[in-house]
């Protein structure tokens, strides 16, 4: 059980930390949560093409973009709008 709440906790503050982005560039956003049954977290598992992805997971539209530290790297690099296949 505790690892289950730390694992929450670790996703929840990754989770936390992108919405943080991507509203302060004024990227427009839709949270889908995974925990409200199997079949949307196989979907998102599927469209990643990883069987053990876990959130976050991002997306445009239904184009996998990639995960938290893919994430982060391109915040890093300046390159958020090429991540998310913006530009």
């Amino acid at each position: 059980m505790f690892s289950h709440k730390l694992l929450y906790y670790y996703v929840k503050s990754q989770q936390a930390e992108v919405m943080r982005i991507l509203e302060s560039k004024s990227i427009q956003y839709e949270l889908i949560d995974i925990s409200v049954g199997g079949e949307v977290r196989d979907e998102m598992r599927s469209k990643a093409g990883n069987p053990t992805a876990v959130p976050p997971q991002i997306f445009n539209e239904d184009q996998y973009c990639g995960n938290y530290e893919m994430f982060s790297d391109a915040v890093e690099e300046d390159k958020v709008e090429q991540f998310l296949k913006m530009a």
